[in-house]
């Protein structure tokens, strides 16, 4: 029984999990909610909204808004979120900070959750930003107002890993892309698919759709599905038929509710520009900074080259505050720790391209510094809305412009933005021009880097379309490369070849002044016969030298020419006949000499080959003046000698591979002989340094070496042979030690052996009256193993044995 209770409390339990009726007790609570959102919109207007509950907005959605203290809605947000979630199509343009974001994201959330959109339906709602940064950006703030919905989103941007995106697309509810990626995407993943999209989002319309984007974004909006809504938003937005017919747009809603205010930018930021010569930018810009130390600010250039240039010259100059760049060559992963480090620091300066100028919502601002022209009118608003973003935001712009491009101010002040001109003290600017171009002597990297901002910077403002403002002629290029550290300015190929075509323009233009000038002289001028033929004489020359260039130029001629004809026909007639030629001395013509090419650098070495002058040679020279002679150049082969005596221009690889063979055989009996002589000379030395130690001793007991060599080394000779009487006679005593001491001689080195002579076994026993016959050593063993077991008296005994025996 109790097994079956607890069976039962089991099931109980499994029976409770496996229950879902709470689950469709919320779906049904969700769709009566849904049903009731649904018939508010048509309700919705924009002037009775004050706060974000007003709308008709989920709970979940207004929940997470107030979390993030988003309570009163701005007033593109008030405009652009009824008429979305109404399901029109939208056109939204207002200034920079003024909640464009929130105004397409909320829709976006509000509708997919009333289509009760799950991870099996797909993307449902495509959002397109023209940078990768601006995509982050709206993912961020996603992530924020919709965490409390179950809908997937996913942020897909260049410089991520492809692999890791492609097996996710299928499951994404809310894509954030930038172009090029997504097309990549759509190219090139069968697992992505846009056939359920509900909502297109361009964010930054403008960019998005201009020719930069165009072919990018033709090729996506052919994979869309028409039926769709469509939100466009930006500050800048675009009005183009064009435009709006490639979207498939039809009858969207305008909603613009600053189009009528006074200023295009905020109200809060005061604008100012100064004008300088170019050379003096740097210097304006390092002492600003230096002014500055703990505030926020921005400065936007033209190029990635100055931005990086820039920052690399300033990190080295050290001005005393955090320093940053961002610009579009970065690694995506850089450029996202930059960009999140710049809204977390409160005094640091950023030096940006335009890539940071769209759509990002960096905090607290102080000042936007645009160092270089911008484009356009639109351009300058995008740059100067990073700072004064929001209701309360404050902040500041100065702009900086070169005399020539001050006409801009012109079109700033038709488009309603309020600009003052304002001037520097002299005396608070410091160029630390000594700096920089001891920085740059010193560091050739930074040298480089010099040089290709300086051309960079010169092609951004050729490449210009406006040229009644950006005109490379009027730029002091010397200068120029002077204030960015450039003793010698580099040389630009394509400014060379725009100069070269103004000249020959201007030349006729020239001529054909000098003729208008030289009639109305004439006119003006007496009716004298003199002054009359001097003017005509004068037109006729430069008459000459117009056919002489027409002659050059055209190939055909029309030689039907009537009498009547005007006079520029004349110079094909006969004037005179019959002229006596040896009358008049025929003067040579100076033959037209043509123009020289300017060397190049492969040109000049070209040249040095063909006259087989060797090139980074070296010759080494003794004291006495004489050259010494290369050992790598002493070849011993055949083959490498009738390979140096060819006088060929450049290198035969597979013949000179086999003399590099033929060589290294005499190269290694080389190294052998040397290696030899090393040994012989080591030796040497070690022989010298044993005499030195074995020199001369002074009287505290060393040897000198007039006493002879030393033979220390020697046994005693009284105990190997034996000591003398006074008769003359050997005593036998200490035979056995005798016999010892000389097998002790015996077994040392032979090498002593050949330098001292001693005396031999035989000639030893010989000495001692013993045959070499009777004794072997094999006895003189046994002797000694008897002997030495024997007593005292035994040996004794024994001896005198022996004694009696001989």
């Amino acid at each position: 029984m109790k097994q079956d209770n607890k069976n039962q409390n089991k099931q109980g339990k499994k029976t409770k999990h496996k229950l879902f009726k709470p689950r469709k007790k919320r779906s049904a609570e969700e769709d009566a909610a849904i049903q009731y959102l649904q018939s508010q919109y048509e309700q919705i207007n924009p002037d009775e909204v004050k706060t974000f509950k007003d709308f008709p907005l989920s709970q979940k959605t207004l929940k997470a808004l107030k979390e993030n203290n988003y309570v009163t809605p701005t007033e593109i947000q008030r405009q652009a979120i009824g008429y979305a979630l109404q399901g029109k199509d939208i056109l939204g343009a207002a200034k920079t900070g003024s909640g464009k974001t929130l105004a397409f994201l909320i829709p976006i959330l509000e509708n997919l959750f009333c289509k009760k959109w799950t991870r099996l339906d797909g993307v449902g709602a495509l959002v397109i930003s023209p940078t990768r940064e601006l995509a982050y950006q709206i993912y961020e703030t996603l992530r924020k107002v919709g965490h409390l919905h179950d809908f997937s989103a996913g942020l897909i941007i260049g410089g991520q890993n492809l692999k890791f995106e492609r097996k996710r697309m299928d499951q994404i509810n809310i894509l954030i892309c930038t172009p090029g990626r997504l097309l990549q995407h759509m190219d090139e993943n069968p697992l992505f698919s846009c056939d359920q999209l509900q909502i297109l989002v361009l964010d930054e319309a403008d960019r998005c759709l201009d020719m930069g984007f165009e072919a990018t974004m033709n090729a996506i909006v052919a994979n869309l599905p028409p039926e769709r809504q469509t939100l466009l938003f930006s500050a800048t937005q675009t009005k183009s038929v064009k435009d709006l017919a490639r979207l498939s747009l039809s009858f969207p809603t305008y909603v613009a509710p600053h189009e009528q205010a006074e200023t295009v930018t905020p109200e809060s930021l005061q604008q100012s520009y100064i004008v300088c010569e170019i050379d003096e930018k740097i210097g304006i810009l390092w002492s600003f900074i230096r002014n500055h130390l703990k505030q926020k600010v921005l400065v936007f250039m033209a190029t990635c080259k100055q931005v990086k240039y820039t920052y690399d010259l300033f990190c080295k100059l050290r001005p005393g505050i955090s320093l940053l760049a961002l610009y579009g060559t970065l690694h995506q992963e850089k450029r996202e720790k930059i960009y999140n480090e710049f809204c977390r620091k409160s005094n640091v300066v950023l030096f940006a391209t335009d890539l940071a100028s769209r759509g990002l919502d960096f905090p607290r601002v102080n000042w936007v510094i645009q160092y270089d022209c911008p484009e356009n009118v639109d351009t300058y608003i995008h740059r100067a809305g990073r700072t004064a973003r929001g209701v309360l935001g404050k902040g500041e712009g100065l702009l900086m412009l070169l005399p020539h491009e001050e006409k801009i101010v012109e079109d700033l002040t038709k488009a309603r933005i309020p600009i003052n001109k304002i001037s520097v003290d002299p005396s608070k600017v410091m160029a630390p021009q000594r700096k920089i171009e001891s920085l740059l002597s010193d560091n050739t990297d930074l040298k480089q880097t010099a040089q290709r901002a300086f051309v960079n910077y010169l092609k951004s403002v050729y490449l210009m379309k406006n040229k009644e403002i950006f005109n490379v002629q009027l730029l002091d290029t010397d200068a120029y490369a002077r204030s960015l550290g450039l003793i010698v300015p580099p040389r630009i190929k394509f400014l060379h070849k725009y100069n070269k075509t103004i000249p020959n323009k201007n030349k006729e233009g020239e001529n054909e002044n000098v003729l208008d000038k030289l009639k109305s002289n004439t006119d003006d001028c007496d009716g004298s016969d003199q002054s009359e033929s001097e003017a005509e004489e004068a037109v006729q020359c430069i008459k000459k030298d117009k056919v002489t260039k027409i002659k050059k130029d055209i190939t055909k001629f029309n030689f039907h020419n009537d009498d009547d004809d005007s006079d520029e026909g004349d110079f094909l007639q006969v004037k005179k006949k019959n002229v006596n030629i040896d009358a008049a001395p025929i003067e040579e013509l100076p033959t037209s000499k043509k123009k020289a090419k300017p060397l190049t650098k492969a040109a000049v070495a070209k040249k040095i080959l063909k006259k087989k002058i060797k090139v980074n040679t070296t010759v080494k020279f003794t004291e006495d003046g004489e050259a010494v002679e290369d050992e790598k150049k002493d070849v011993k082969s055949e083959l490498a000698k009738q390979f140096m005596n060819e006088n060929v221009g450049g290198i035969d690889i597979e013949k000179a591979k086999e003399v590099l063979q033929e060589e290294d055989k005499y190269d290694k009996v080389r190294f052998r002989e040397k290696v030899k002589a090393k040994h012989k000379e080591q030796k040497r030395k070690l022989k010298n340094k044993r005499k030195d130690e074995e020199g001369e001793k002074d009287d505290f007991g060393s040897q000198s070496e007039s006493d002879g060599p030393d033979l220390s080394w020697l046994p005693d000779p009284d105990k190997l042979y034996g000591t003398k009487d006074d008769n003359g006679e050997v005593s036998d005593d200490n035979d056995d030690s005798e016999l010892r001491l000389r097998d002790q001689s015996v077994s040392e080195d032979s090498d002593e052996d050949q330098k001292y002579h001693r005396p031999s076994k035989r000639k030893l026993l010989e000495s001692k009256g013993i045959p070499q016959e009777s004794i072997t050593p094999r006895k003189i063993k046994k002797i000694e193993d008897v002997s030495a077991s024997l007593s005292v008296q035994e040996a004794e005994a024994l001896a005198m044995q022996l004694l009696q025996k001989k």
